[in-house]
């Protein structure tokens, strides 16, 4: 680990006025981002330690809905009732990721934030455009088994590894930050990470010094919610393929469905040409066939995770059958 600076904010103001200095990197639960450090993928001048800032409380909204403080602990907001009652989806996800005792540090910004899993992006040896522009994909001629067959690029096929960030895409999520002016927005979801293209090393559309400081939730939509993830193993591991459905069905028809895919893409993958074939739809193999084929439309596999195309079809019709089941 290289040597670097460490500062604890006093405020957000402060946080995100140390944060736009070059070389400067926020910490909070640090369950990411200190591994990278070990193994020099990360290499700060300054940490900014936000970990004490009064971002950690979960709040009903007016409108129905929830805001998640930006240091929510992962395990707290599994926990939380109101999570657990109208929010099962996302309840499901957390629990779905890393360990209890990874899940008790990690934070609900910095689950958005974590980076990629890619072997070859953690191994400096090896080309990766993602932690050094320009050098290469290793990937793509490599052992590519966890990594996309929707939205990569010829620079870059990792995938996003949250379980998260995937049922709050499905739920329309909202990403509230501020700057170091002050100016506070909310980003929905669906344009928070980026897609690689040819600039794999931007993954969000945050900007120097802004910060997270809360997710937003709506109401929750009606319908039955799912997550399913599989994976090589029970636990520790993450996804292949995983789905977060919404599905709102009576009497054998699909009145309409959300659709949310972690482990296929380098962001959370949303497919509303697959919900809008589920919509007014019969709960059946012939739709569900149907809502597989829209997802996977332009998926390319890049040899050895060409099973996820498959994977993901059956994946789906699994999902789609739980939740209309009567």
């Amino acid at each position: 680990m290289k040597a670097f600076t460490y500062q604890r904010a006093d405020s957000v103001a402060d946080a995100a006025a140390a944060a736009v200095k070059p070389g400067a990197k926020i910490i909070a639960g640090g369950t990411n981002l200190l591994d990278l450090m070990k193994l020099q993928v990360e290499t700060p001048s300054n940490l900014i330690d936000i970990s004490r800032l009064p971002l950690d409380k979960i709040e009903d909204a007016p409108d129905g809905g929830l805001r998640i403080g930006a240091l929510v602990r992962n395990s707290d907001l599994a926990a939380d009732s109101r999570v657990r009652q109208r929010y099962g989806v996302l309840s499901r996800a957390l629990l779905a990721g890393a360990s209890a005792q990874l899940r008790n540090k990690a934070t609900t910004s910095g689950n958005l934030l974590q980076r990629t899993r890619c072997y070859y992006f953690y191994d400096i040896t090896k080309p990766c455009n993602k932690r050094n522009p320009g050098s290469g994909c290793a990937a793509l001629a490599g052992f590519n088994r966890i990594h996309a067959i929707l939205g990569a690029s010829e620079h870059c096929i990792a995938t996003h590894p949250s379980d998260m960030a995937v049922a709050m895409r499905a739920l329309d999520a909202g990403v509230e930050t501020v700057n170091q002016a002050g100016d506070t927005k909310i980003i929905p979801i669906a344009e928070f990470h980026r897609l690689p293209g040819n600039t794999p090393e931007i993954e969000t559309s945050l900007k120097p010094g802004e910060i997270i400081t809360a997710v937003t939730l709506p109401p929750p939509p009606p319908g039955v919610q799912v997550y399913r993830k599989v994976r090589d193993r029970a636990s520790y591991a993450f996804a292949l393929v995983s789905v977060a459905a919404i599905v709102d069905s009576a009497r054998g028809r699909i009145r309409s469905a959300r659709l949310a895919f972690g482990g296929l893409a380098p962001k959370p993958w949303r497919s509303p040409q697959a919900e809008q074939k589920l919509a007014n739809a019969a709960a059946d193999t012939t739709s569900f066939d149907r809502a597989a084929a829209a997802v996977l439309e332009g998926a390319r596999g890049y040899g050895g995770n060409d099973f996820k195309i498959p994977l993901t079809q059956r994946t789906l019709h699994s999902v789609l059958a739980e939740t209309t089941r009567t």
